[in-house]
């Protein structure tokens, strides 16, 4: 197989995966996810600010769950990547079945700045895949590219 098929393998395998993300989670419904995906080992979320995503009514700041549960979904979708990094010329259905096994082990997030914005975009990045444990690093920036918050995730993969 050569290595475009195994691109267009991952490529509708991402895209199952943003579906699931994006429209059968509904925590994720609720906040209002975008999801953006490569098959490179990155993701991006973004969402809009409204009244309901609030914690700090006096400064009309994001709730810290929320923020949590951002850097958190785009962890574990790093993490996923890596993991389809990892078993690409595996079948799509072993792959399905390593992310259903997907989950957080540790979640460390750094508020730096209270949540203010229009909209905001939570980026992740791969730090490591192992064999069973995937750690990822990630960021919020809100409209103004102002750093929000940063995550360190820790995801069992296996």
């Amino acid at each position: 197989m050569t290595s475009h098929t195994h691109k267009n393998k991952n490529q509708e395998l991402i895209k199952h995966v943003k579906e699931i993300f994006t429209n059968k989670i509904p925590f994720n419904k609720v906040i209002g996810l975008k999801i953006r995906l490569t098959d490179d080992q990155q993701a991006s979320i973004e969402f809009k600010m409204t009244p309901k995503l609030i914690g700090n009514f006096y400064k009309k700041s994001l709730h810290g769950g929320v923020i949590s549960s951002v850097l958190d979904v785009t962890g574990g979708i790093v993490a996923f990547l890596g993991v389809l990094d990892k078993i690409k010329n595996r079948p799509n259905k072993e792959k399905l079945d390593r992310f259903s096994k997907l989950g957080t082990i540790d979640l460390r997030v750094d508020f730096l700045r209270p949540g203010v914005g229009k909209y905001f975009k939570s980026t992740g990045y791969l730090l490591r895949t192992g064999s069973r444990v995937a750690v990822t690093r990630c960021e919020l920036h809100n409209d103004e590219n102002k750093l929000i918050a940063v995550g360190t995730a820790t995801y069992v993969v296996s």
